[in-house]
């Protein structure tokens, strides 16, 4: 289009004074680059191929063309010293890898910030006061329906005693809790994991208290140290 535009203001400045500065300049520097052998010279140029009477002529590709050609084979050559001889720089199966790592990282140090690290392999039991009241603000919003104010069992399973249907450990409490059993919901889709290792802590803290009224013992037993 720079091209088009370019011819055509010539056309429209043929006849006129050529303009002089800098425009001379881009007019000598223009011709260069887009540099043909004269209309005078196609006889020397033509070659033996014609087709409806467009003729083919060996002429020599224009400057601009072959610099920028030029260009690229530095361009690839320098790339294939830096990637493939030198190996001073990843190439692009090691640059995804250390962009997942720096994300993983990333990621890993947002939910440390948040507290959320935890899950059902590296929960512990917490005995922190502020820990435990926040699981038993947990326990009472979602938890008392099956399985009572004081753990004691209703629909769900006693909490209280060494009995345990899917696992007494903190860990599988947590796991429990986090991806739901039978009827029991997901918890996940409701609370973080830290509030879930909360509130695991919790119910590891009633083991043992026995409250009156409360349900058989179901499972086996495990007692937590």
């Amino acid at each position: 289009m720079f091209n088009i535009r370019f011819l055509l203001r010539e056309q429209l400045s043929a006849g006129k004074e050529k303009a002089a500065g800098q425009q001379g300049l881009l007019r000598l520097w223009w011709t260069r680059l887009n540099r043909f052998k004269p209309v005078e010279q196609e006889a020397d140029l033509e070659l033996d191929h014609e087709y409806d009477g467009i003729r083919e002529l060996d002429n020599r590709l224009p400057p601009w063309w072959l610099y920028g050609f030029y260009i690229t084979i530095g361009v690839g050559i320098i790339y294939l010293w830096r990637y493939h001889v030198a190996y001073s720089a990843p190439l692009s199966g090691a640059e995804y890898e250390i962009s997942v790592k720096k994300a993983d990282a990333e990621v890993k140090a947002y939910l440390a910030k948040k507290g959320e690290t935890v899950d059902e392999n590296t929960v512990t039991v917490s005995k922190d006061p502020a820990d435990l009241a926040e699981g038993k603000k947990i326990f009472m919003a979602s938890c008392v329906a099956c399985h009572k104010a004081d753990g004691g069992g209703m629909v769900g399973p006693n909490l209280t005693d060494d009995y345990w249907l899917h696992g007494g450990d903190v860990k599988s409490i947590f796991k429990t809790i986090k991806y739901g059993i039978n009827a029991m919901p997901q918890w996940q889709t409701s609370y973080s994991n830290k509030q879930i290792a909360q509130v695991s802590s919790y119910i590891v803290s009633l083991q043992g208290t026995h409250p009156p009224g409360a349900k058989e013992p179901e499972g086996q037993r495990y007692k937590n140290d």
